[in-house]
Order: C-alpha cells, then structure tokens, then sequence
C-alpha cells in the first residue's frame, strides 16, 4: 500500500493534524517544529500527542517527520549562527521524544563562501554533539538543489556527512525528487541509474523518506522551485514510475507541493489510483 501524505500544520495540535491527515485520505505527514522562519515552538501538550499517538495507532500509521526551521544554518561563517543551529536542533529534538520514534529533517546548510569541506566539518561537528544526547529520533539529511553554497546537492557530500559521524546509526536520507532533479540526477530518463549511484555512495538502507514533488524549474538548473504534481518538468509520468518503483514503493512519501486541503487531497487520490 502507499504510504503517502503531505506537509500539514501542527499549530492547531497534532490530534488536529490527525484529523487532517485522514480526512485526505493520507497515512503519513510532515509538520514544521516551529515558525518556519524562526521562533519559539509552542508548549508540548502531552494529552494533545497521547491523543495524536492513538489516533496513528488506530489508523496504522506507522511515521511521521519533523522537519527543522529554514532559519537554521549548521555551517553558517558566523558563530553565532551555528549555535543558534545546534540549541534549536536540541529543542527540537527534545521535544520529539515524546513523539516516540519518528523522523527529524533537516537541510544540511550553506557554506558562505568557506568551501565546502569547512561546511560539511562544521555540520558533522554539529552532529556529533546533538546526536551525542539522548534521543528516540532518526534525523534526516535531506537532498539539495545546489543553489548558491548549499551543501547536500551531490551524493558525494551527503556521504562524507553520514560518514565523518560518529553517530551515523542515528541518521537517515531524505530525497527530494525536485531538489536532486534540480541538482542534475536525471530521475526522469535514469531513474535506475540515480538510485544505483545512491546506492554506491551513500547505501539504499540509508533512505528514509521521499519528498514528493514536481520541479518548477528545467533539469539541473539549481534551483529549489516546487510545483505541483505533473505541473513541472518532472511530470506526472516519472512521478508515477517512481512511487512503483521496487527500491522506493515501501517508503513514505511526502507532498511539499504548492497546494491547500484540497490540492493535496486531490494529489493522494491520483496517485494512490497510480500505484501498484
């Protein structure tokens, strides 16, 4: 079955979210932790996420992911930046616990101009510390487009961040199908060849998650444009041969496409039709 949902607000409480989530017809989703672009994250209601808990339990949902403010920067050149980076991530995650086990994403950062490898030191560094702490969650390095001085835009640089850990059992990949689309990994005529390179370099065992979305932007343009589903240069039929393909169809899937309720709604419809 397809595991698929979308990227829903938590504001109104997780049970809320819940609701949300099968009103749609979805069985996974994806909240931010707090305001996108920066903030305190609300008070943890433990009723609220006893109440969201069953409700997963009942309806076999198996994962849902956090997913970590823009603001944060781990391989920011300004101190400051990275450990505001790192005491947000903590908070993050300590307030997760009580979630019991689910996914934390999060985008590696931007360099500054410092070079990659002074980045990529710099998030494992950060790392090292936070997964140093004790945690019930698996935190997610998501794929990039490569725009300005992102790191995570090559397999290459996911890897040596998964590597260079000492934490690596605690850490995952998500792929986002824009993002590595947009950052010249051809998913639309070398879908194959994109998930065996992956395999190679950073393992398949290794993916958690998808980040479903159609790209707005032409192929390796290193831009981070996302659009709805066959409404890009992806289009609608990579999509569909993606979701059935055997490495990736037992994953979960995540729209973070430009829609509403009812966009998404529509999107879950379609592509659960498409599947199998």
């Amino acid at each position: 079955m397809l595991t698929i949902g979308a990227h829903l607000s938590c504001a109104k409480g997780f049970f809320a979210m819940g609701q949300e989530m099968l009103a749609m017809n979805a069985d996974t989703s994806q909240f931010f932790t707090r305001n996108p672009r920066g903030g305190q994250a609300k008070e943890i209601d433990l009723n609220d996420i006893s109440a969201f808990l069953n409700l997963m339990k009942k309806n076999n949902i198996q994962k849902v992911s956090a997913h970590a403010s823009y603001t944060i920067n781990p391989c920011s050149d300004k101190e400051e930046t990275r450990i505001f980076a790192f005491e947000t991530m903590a908070d993050d995650l300590t307030r997760l616990t009580a979630l019991n086990g689910q996914y934390y994403n999060f985008h590696p950062g931007c360099h500054v101009g410092q070079g990659t490898e002074i980045g990529i030191a710099q998030i494992v560094f950060l790392l090292n510390r936070l997964l140093n702490m004790p945690t019930n969650t698996t935190v997610l390095l998501e794929t990039m487009s490569g725009k300005g001085s992102e790191i995570g835009s090559t397999f290459e640089e996911i890897a040596k961040i998964i590597n260079q850990c000492n934490y690596a059992e605690k850490l995952g990949v998500c792929m986002d199908t824009c993002h590595i689309y947009s950052a010249g990994y051809d998913i639309v005529h070398h879908l194959d060849d994109v998930l065996e390179e992956f395999d190679q370099k950073i393992g398949l065992k290794r993916l958690k998650m998808i980040h479903l979305n159609d790209s707005l932007t032409p192929f390796n343009s290193h831009k981070d444009r996302h659009a709805k589903i066959g409404a890009g240069s992806i289009g609608t039929e990579a999509i569909i041969r993606l979701i059935n393909h055997p490495l990736l169809k037992e994953l979960p899937f995540i729209l973070e496409t430009p829609n509403e309720f009812e966009g998404y709604k529509a999107e879950i419809a379609f592509l659960r039709a498409n599947y199998g």
